[in-house]
């Protein structure tokens, strides 16, 4: 059973891959077929094989022999990977029906977001919604309204868009876009108190770090703008699984 959610993870991977180069753009993802990105050749059937085209093909394009994208066969692998490991029942403690299928969405959202905008510095409203939607789907099975309400799920959620609102208002948008807060608000609904607090300062921590780095490295400006998405979306993963460990190393210290 776990090689055929693999295989599925990697058809959805494909279209999610779909989803990254188009929805920046405007682009109907329904519609239209797929092309090289250097010769604009349209791709056949047997050139969008997830993972075995690319790998067959050596990881080039058939007619300008100009290498493809790595995206492409690392999306469709992580996609497959993380749809085996959720159909395990290790993360989300969803194992089956709504539950499963929500936390398949809301992982799916947030890889697409991560690549999105660090390809394109633009974190798509439609992935948010979705994402938030995937939460609400996980959260239908496990607690009703009024626990909904006790998680302070929703406090969270607005707390956190709060928050990066202000920091987008300090900064004038050049620390942060929009999207961000928007992103905010899932990371909230999804991880509630006091996790998101762990996966906003991880998320600033890791942001730092590489931007040093970058910095010294001579890949960026002090000044030139660095999307922050990337980051959020690790320190939600992040807070998800040792969110629980550094909260209770936080009491020691304290």
């Amino acid at each position: 059973m776990g090689f055929i959610v693999f295989l599925f993870g990697l058809a959805v991977g494909s279209f999610l891959n779909v989803l990254i180069d188009r929805l920046p753009k405007g682009k109907n993802v329904l519609t239209g077929r797929s092309i090289c990105d250097h010769c604009n050749k349209t791709l056949r059937w047997f050139e969008l094989i997830p993972l075995l085209s690319f790998v067959v093909q050596g990881g080039r394009c058939r007619r300008c022999h100009r290498l493809l994208s790595w995206q492409y066969p690392l999306v469709e692998l992580v996609t497959a990977v993380g749809f085996v490991f959720l159909f395990q029942g290790q993360a989300f403690e969803a194992r089956q029906g709504l539950a499963l299928w929500g936390a398949g969405l809301v992982f799916s959202s947030l890889l697409v977001i991560f690549v999105a905008d660090l390809k394109y510095q633009i974190i798509p409203d439609s992935m948010v919604v979705a994402g938030v939607l995937g939460v609400a789907m996980g959260l239908m099975r496990q607690m009703g309204p009024m626990d909904f309400m006790k998680e302070g799920r929703l406090g969270s959620a607005l707390g956190a868009s709060a928050f990066f609102f202000l920091l987008w208002l300090i900064t004038r948008g050049k620390g942060m876009g929009l999207g961000d807060v928007k992103l905010a608000f899932l990371m909230g609904l999804l991880l509630g108190f006091p996790k998101i607090v762990v996966a906003s300062y991880l998320a600033f921590l890791t942001g730092a770090i590489v931007g040093v780095i970058l910095i010294l490295l001579g890949k960026k400006h002090l000044k030139e703008r660095i999307a922050f998405g990337p980051f959020l979306v690790v320190g939600t993963v992040m807070a998800i699984v040792w969110g629980q460990q550094i909260i209770a190393l936080w009491k020691e210290l304290l």
